[in-house]
């Protein structure tokens, strides 16, 4: 007689929560937040309602999963490239970043979750320590081999020393006041290198 195989019930998890993962994304993009809603969610992801309540207490924390599925963040915190020559490793760096946050595919949920983190302190400190911080943590790093190999001046705050090159970015992309190029970038890079960079 043919064996009759059980259905794998992990499988199909993965399957229902990628899905639902896929939707919130998709649907932050075309409605916005504000219009997201669970029911949306579900509809789009061929699940019932109570499939996203058994894993998600709300809409942004769903949104909050797509994000750290879209960039990764799932898979372990961010390290920075060291290739011997700081400037170089930076500005390739934050290129990527301001590729990443012209990029509609981040850019909507990014703005929509820290729209939202503003009146939710738990999504605040889930951002925060999630995806804000293991990014801080990465950049930090890199500057401490910098210091040690003797591109960065003995003493220098790494954490301040961080927040001057990335804090220009997220100003920019957040306010919309100029556009977000490598040019802008590479700028920063170039003149938070020289004020971090030992004297003769």
């Amino acid at each position: 007689m043919p064996q009759t195989r059980t259905p794998d019930s992990t499988r199909r998890n993965e399957r229902s929560r990628q899905a639902i993962l896929d939707a919130a994304l998709e649907l932050v993009g075309e409605v916005g937040f504000n219009k997201l809603t669970i029911e949306a969610i579900a509809a789009r992801a061929g699940v019932g309602k109570q499939t996203i309540y058994r894993w998600w207490p709300s809409k942004a924390a769903v949104l909050f999963d797509s994000f750290l599925a879209l960039s990764g963040q799932e898979e372990g915190g961010p390290v920075l490239p060291d290739s011997g020559d700081l400037e170089a490793d930076l500005k390739l760096v934050l290129r990527a970043t301001a590729d990443e946050l012209n990029d509609p595919k981040y850019d909507l949920p990014s703005r929509a979750l820290t729209a939202e983190s503003q009146n939710d302190p738990e999504l605040a400190r889930e951002l925060t320590g999630r995806v804000l911080e293991p990014q801080l943590v990465a950049f930090e790093e890199r500057l401490r081999a910098a210091r040690e190999a003797g591109e960065v001046a003995d003493g220098t705050d790494l954490r301040v020393a961080v927040e001057m090159l990335v804090g220009p970015l997220y100003h920019r992309w957040m306010l919309r006041t100029r556009p977000l190029t490598h040019d802008f970038a590479d700028s920063v890079v170039e003149q938070t290198l020289r004020g971090l960079r030992p004297r003769g």
